[in-house]
């Protein structure tokens, strides 16, 4: 699954091959992504980078050893790039998406970014070798058959903590995980808190239709292991534009709604 940095409107040229999968499931076949990723050159998921930058560049350096996770086709990993980090890593299921990512990134010329064939749920690495950990819209994919979303079901719950987990283990002692999702506080904040985690949970929105949600949690410092009461969120009113409706992104949080009904 990808992110990067264009606003998704299936009009476009770019994303005319996409083909929106009928049922939220499919999000979770590998095959489907395959077959997308052979047919589609390039898609944005929940607003492109400049609409978040500023909510990244905090916590990122020169220095900063960072991995994406479901990098798909995205362009993140450029502008990541183009804002001055250089040890870079994109991993992604489909090697289809890994191989096609890897050509489009040597014909710019852009050797140093690692693009590697990986389940974010056993991550190949080891402790504690990253900076900065960012998924946009990846983990979503892990909640398509959640269930109630007050009461997950306990597969989606295994892989998402095993994903987490993955995370806590391969960020530094005072490294950062960002994760851009459409998951409200009160569903994902009780998650973030579990106990066998050492990170602060920070949370904040950007968009101005579509509300997409940016989680900054920072490893080492948490401040307490009782559980955070979730402040009060209100959702911004839907008034969307002709292209968000024709968007994927609206497709897919409807798609998600109606199979967690």
């Amino acid at each position: 699954m990808g992110s990067s940095s264009q606003s998704p409107n299936l009009d476009d040229d770019d994303n005319a091959t996409t083909t929106i999968p009928t049922t939220a499931k499919a999000y979770l076949s590998p095959s489907y992504w395959d077959e997308r990723f052979t047919k589609e050159e390039q898609y944005e998921w929940f607003k492109d980078y400049s609409h978040f930058r500023h909510l990244i560049q905090p916590h990122l350096t020169p220095h900063s050893s960072v991995l994406e996770l479901g990098c798909g086709n995205s362009q993140m990993c450029e502008e990541l790039h183009r804002d001055g980090a250089i040890d870079i890593t994109c991993i992604d299921l489909s090697t289809v998406a890994v191989e096609r990512m890897q050509k489009r990134l040597l014909s710019q010329g852009l050797k140093d970014i690692k693009v590697l064939q990986a389940d974010m749920l056993e991550l190949p690495f080891e402790d504690e070798c990253f900076d900065l950990v960012i998924e946009k819209g990846t983990m979503d994919v892990l909640f398509v058959d959640s269930g109630d979303p007050w009461n997950p079901r306990p597969e989606t719950m295994s892989r998402v903590m095993a994903t987490l987990k993955g995370v806590h283990r391969v960020l530094k002692a005072d490294g950062t995980f960002i994760s851009i999702t459409f998951g409200q506080p009160h569903f994902r904040r009780p998650i973030f808190n579990a106990p066998e985690f050492s990170w602060s949970v920070e949370c904040t929105t950007f968009g101005e239709t579509f509300h997409y949600f940016v989680y900054v949690l920072k490893k080492g410092k948490r401040l307490s292991y009782d559980d955070v009461p979730v402040k009060g969120f209100e959702a911004a009113p839907i008034n969307l534009f002709h292209e968000e409706l024709e968007s994927e992104d609206f497709a897919f949080l409807i798609n998600v709604d109606e199979l967690n009904c």
